[in-house]
């Protein structure tokens, strides 16, 4: 036994939980995203072997995702900056209005029912999807990023939707950058700098939230954030990391849409069977 539990289910989880850390990090680097879509659903089964009450285990779950989330997008915001591709100015300007965006989701998931953010989610992914698909540059916003408060919304609403899906805005931010000319590669790297400052106030929002719930989670957490869940798949998602970002540097940019655009569809299809469920 250990703390309490069979040592053979938590090994077996530990497994799980460090096979998805793989691909979690692959998929960040990749495409710029926290992989919080496959993070949720991989914690939502082990804290449910833990017997984590279902009043708290939905948030524990995004809690712990965001925290992973940090170091893997920290790795790969620092990889892709190092090749050249991210584009400072949208990070600087884009960092506080996310923040607040954040604090503003978290605000309206308290009070709005779960299906809703579900549905937002899927007929968003399903239009960038289909727009990546198709790979027609028609219906671009522009040729330049807007300057001054329009920008600046942006950051604002990228924030928002990661706080009400639980991701990090990368599919957000991504499909802003490319609506505006921005090449794919460009787009990924800005994302995964933006993807920094949210997934860490999300992370300190969910601490702070749960707190009062702190004896209904597993061992060792943190409010909603459980720190034996960070410390096992944290390691492993942020090392493979960089090897995302090598691909994505070496994919042609219509190749990496496409990929992108089969992602968004997957992740839109997790949504839809939980709907259903």
């Amino acid at each position: 036994m250990l703390l309490g539990y069979p040592i053979g289910e938590i090994a077996l989880l530990a497994l799980w939980i460090a096979g998805a850390g793989i691909l979690v990090g692959i998929l960040a680097g990749l495409f710029g995203i926290g992989g919080g879509a496959i993070i949720v659903p991989v914690l939502y089964e082990v804290f449910r072997v833990l017997d984590v009450p279902e009043a708290v285990r939905m948030q524990a779950c995004i809690g712990t995702s965001l925290a992973i989330i940090v170091p893997t997008t920290v790795r790969s915001y620092i990889a892709h900056k190092k090749k050249g591709a991210v584009i400072p100015d949208v990070v600087r300007i884009w960092a506080l209005p996310a923040v607040i965006g954040v604090a503003t989701g978290s605000v309206i998931a308290h009070y709005a029912p779960a299906q809703l953010f579900k549905i937002v989610f899927v007929a968003f992914a399903g239009f960038i999807a289909i727009r990546m698909l198709i790979g027609t540059t028609r219906g671009n916003l522009g040729s330049e990023l807007p300057a001054g408060p329009m920008l600046g919304f942006y950051g604002f609403l990228t924030g928002l939707v990661a706080s009400l899906v639980g991701v990090s805005g990368g599919s957000v931010s991504n499909a802003v950058l490319t609506f505006y000319g921005r090449p794919m590669q460009q787009a990924v790297a800005t994302s995964a700098g933006v993807g920094v400052p949210i997934t860490i106030a999300g992370s300190l929002g969910y601490m702070l939230a749960g707190w009062p719930y702190t004896a209904q989670m597993p061992p060792l957490s943190l409010g909603f954030v459980s720190l034996i869940g960070f410390a096992l798949m944290a390691p492993v998602s942020s090392y493979t990391a960089s090897y995302g970002v090598q691909l994505a540097h070496w994919l042609p940019r219509r190749k990496l849409e496409i990929a992108f655009a089969i992602f968004l569809f997957l992740v839109s299809l997790r949504f839809l069977i939980s709907m259903m469920a």
